[in-house]
């Protein structure tokens, strides 16, 4: 890996370390319902799917995880364990959905956020030993699909002025 490549991976992980950090200071959309966020920092990833390989944003989503937990949240408690397992759902399908359909950007990030939320879903029922959480699932599927269009927006643009800028 080049050095320009390696920059660019560093300056993007930390933009998305500092866009989670901000979304978990703003209680707006997780007062409705706990645990839903926005999920800017899906912006990043997104964008580097597209621009970069999903290694690329595997590597920064597992990072974000771990710093962010390392900063804010802590490391190995069930809000960690959340959040990881939520992103490498999202990301998994994130990726299957670029490159196995016809998807817009709008439509792979929406298709994230669903994921997101069932990783996490998953995962609480795993952790917190209860089936009832899958009770939980459809109310957070109701902000996924909103949340999805508004970051799957966000990244759009971005991803047009990106490549407007590199031509």
């Amino acid at each position: 890996m080049d050095i320009k490549k390696i920059t660019t991976i560093s300056m993007l992980l930390a933009l998305s370390i500092v866009l989670s950090i901000i979304e978990s200071m703003i209680p707006i959309i997780s007062g409705i319902i706990p645990g839903v966020k926005l999920g800017l920092a899906n912006t990043v990833i997104i964008f580097v799917i597209y621009m970069y390989s999903f290694k690329d944003a595997l590597f920064i989503s597992i990072l974000r995880v771990f710093l962010v937990g390392l900063l804010r949240t802590g490391l190995f408690n069930i809000t960690f364990f959340f959040s990881i397992s939520g992103a490498l759902f999202s990301i998994v399908i994130m990726c299957l959905m670029k490159n196995c359909t016809k998807l817009s950007v709008i439509g792979v990030s929406v298709m994230g956020a669903i994921f997101h939320s069932i990783g996490q879903i998953i995962i609480g029922i795993v952790v917190l030993n209860t089936i009832s959480l899958i009770y939980y699932l459809p109310y957070i599927l109701l902000f996924s699909i909103p949340t999805g269009i508004v970051v799957g927006m966000a990244s759009k643009t971005v991803l047009r002025y990106y490549r407007k800028d590199c031509n």
